[in-house]
C-alpha cells in the first residue's frame, strides 16, 4: 500500500475556459424535512469550482431548490405519497446523468423501501463517477454487491457507524483499525474509500492517504454533505477519484479550521466553513507551501 504525502491540485484555469470544462455536477438528494443535506452538497460543489450544478430533489420538495440559490439549477423526481423519491425517478436521474460529469446521492434521501432500491439500480447502472454518502451508504448496508457490479468509478464516504453497517463489523473495530478496515473495503469492492473522523482516511486499494486537516468542532450535522459536494465537484473535473476525494477531504479540513480560529470549535457550522472555501482556495491557488499535508501537523 503506497501512502499518499502530496496532494495533486485542481486542473489550471485557462483564460479561453468555459463553464463547461469545469464539470457538471449532479446532487441526488433530499426527501421532507431533509432537504438541506442536498443544499448543503450542492452549494459545496458550487465552491469548490464546479461548473454547472443541478440538485435533484423530491418532487413535492422541489421548490426548496427552485428558491435556495439562484445559480443553481433544480430538477423534480417522481416521488411517492410520503413525499420521498420513488422507483419512478430511475430514469429521470439516469437522464439528468447522461449530461453530468459526476453524481452525488445520498445526502437526506431517507430510507423509505423505493428510495434504497434505486440506490441499488444508480448504484449499479449511473456510467459516471458517483460519490455515494449518507443514505445511499445506508441503502447499500443492505445490497453491498451493487458496488461490485459498477463499471465506472465510485466514492464512497462513511463515517465509522456507515463503515461498521457496510462490512458488519462493530464501529469501535472500525476505529480500532480505520486504515486497514477502509483499504480492504476499498480493495474488495473496487471503490475509493473515504473514512471519516479525525484522520480521515483515504483508500483505493493501492494508495492511502490519512488527512491532518480538521478539527473537532466539525462534528455537526451537514459537515459531511459539504464534503460530498467538494469531491463530487472535484470528480466532476476529471481529476481521478482518489485524487478528488483527497484533496476534498483536505480542503473541508483545513476551511474547518479557519473557521474555527474566528467563530470557536463549539459554534462552528457547514456555513462557517463553506465561507472559507475561497480563501483556501485562494491560498493554493498561489501555491502555498502548506499544500503538503506533511505541513500541517499542528495538534
Amino acid at each position: 500500500m503506497k501512502e499518499i504525502t502530496k496532494l495533486k491540485n485542481l486542473p489550471a484555469r485557462r483564460a479561453e475556459d468555459h463553464k463547461g470544462r469545469f464539470g457538471r455536477v449532479l446532487v441526488v438528494a433530499g426527501s421532507p424535512g431533509m432537504c438541506g443535506a442536498g443544499c448543503l452538497a450542492a452549494l459545496g460543489a458550487q465552491k469548490a469550482g464546479a461548473g454547472l450544478i443541478t440538485l435533484a430533489l423530491p418532487a413535492g420538495s422541489a421548490m426548496v431548490g427552485e428558491l435556495f440559490r439562484a445559480s443553481i439549477m433544480s430538477a423534480a423526481l417522481a416521488d411517492d405519497a410520503c413525499g420521498t423519491i420513488s422507483l419512478r425517478a430511475l430514469p429521470q436521474v439516469e437522464n439528468l446523468a447522461k449530461n453530468a460529469n459526476a453524481c452525488a446521492v445520498g445526502p437526506g434521501l431517507g430510507t423509505a423501501q423505493e428510495t434504497i432500491e434505486a440506490v441499488w439500480r444508480w448504484t449499479r447502472s449511473l456510467g459516471l463517477p458517483v460519490i455515494l454518502d449518507a443514505d445511499a451508504l445506508n441503502a447499500l448496508s443492505r445490497q453491498t454487491a451493487a458496488l461490485k457490479a459498477r463499471e465506472a468509478p465510485a466514492v464512497i464516504t462513511p463515517h465509522p457507524g456507515e463503515m461498521a453497517r457496510l462490512t458488519g463489523a462493530s464501529t469501535a473495530g472500525v476505529q480500532a483499525d480505520r486504515s486497514g478496515v477502509a483499504a480492504g473495503f476499498a480493495k474488495e469492492y473496487g471503490v475509493v474509500t473515504v473514512l471519516k473522523g479525525h484522520r480521515t482516511v483515504v483508500a483505493d486499494g493501492e494508495r492511502i492517504y490519512v488527512n491532518m486537516t480538521g478539527n473537532a468542532g466539525m462534528a455537526a450535522g451537514g459537515m459531511g454533505d459539504v464534503l460530498t459536494g467538494i469531491i463530487t465537484s472535484m470528480a466532476g473535473m476529471g481529476m481521478d477519484c482518489f485524487d478528488a476525494a483527497s484533496l476534498g477531504v483536505f480542503v473541508h479540513g483545513l476551511a474547518g479550521d479557519i473557521a474555527a480560529a474566528e467563530v470557536s470549535r463549539t459554534s462552528l457550522a457547514p456555513e462557517d466553513l463553506i465561507e472559507k472555501l475561497p480563501e483556501v482556495f485562494a491560498r493554493l491557488e498561489r501555491g502555498e507551501e502548506f499544500f503538503n499535508p506533511g505541513d500541517m501537523i499542528r495538534r
